[in-house]
């Protein structure tokens, strides 16, 4: 009896012990060329332009003033714990954005960018 008593106390343990991690990474990411930038001129420029650079914008915003084309990418990271009866999990996206700005005549006023998607880490679930 006290064999099997410690039989199930070894085996409780050792299922409480099992456990399993995991990585994964989303990558939307194409990353903005800065020759690209380099070629976008305000004043000059045109939204024909942008758009034969930089492909279809993500999103396009229609403004009193004229346009804005928003592009973005992003990277995703993750990290997961899995103990039987717990589980922790670290999930954090970063994006690269380039906004760029037209007027009614659809030439650029101006653009802005924020470029964080090589921020994005792997990080302690808990």
């Amino acid at each position: 009896m006290k064999l099997i008593r410690d039989v199930i106390i070894v085996l409780s343990v050792m299922l409480l012990c099992v456990s399993c991690a995991m990585f994964g990474k989303n990558k939307e990411h194409h990353g903005f060329d800065a020759r690209w930038l380099d070629q976008c001129n305000p004043g000059t420029t045109t939204a024909a332009n942008v758009v034969e650079l930089f492909g279809a914008p993500s999103n396009m915003v229609e403004l009193s003033n004229g346009n804005a084309y928003v592009y973005e990418r992003s990277v995703s990271k993750g990290t997961g714990i899995w103990l039987v009866l717990v589980s922790f999990g670290n999930y954090e996206t970063q994006y690269d954005r380039v906004v760029f700005f037209f007027d009614n005549e659809d030439i650029l006023t101006h653009y802005g960018l924020s470029m964080h998607s090589g921020d994005s880490s792997y990080g302690f679930p808990f």
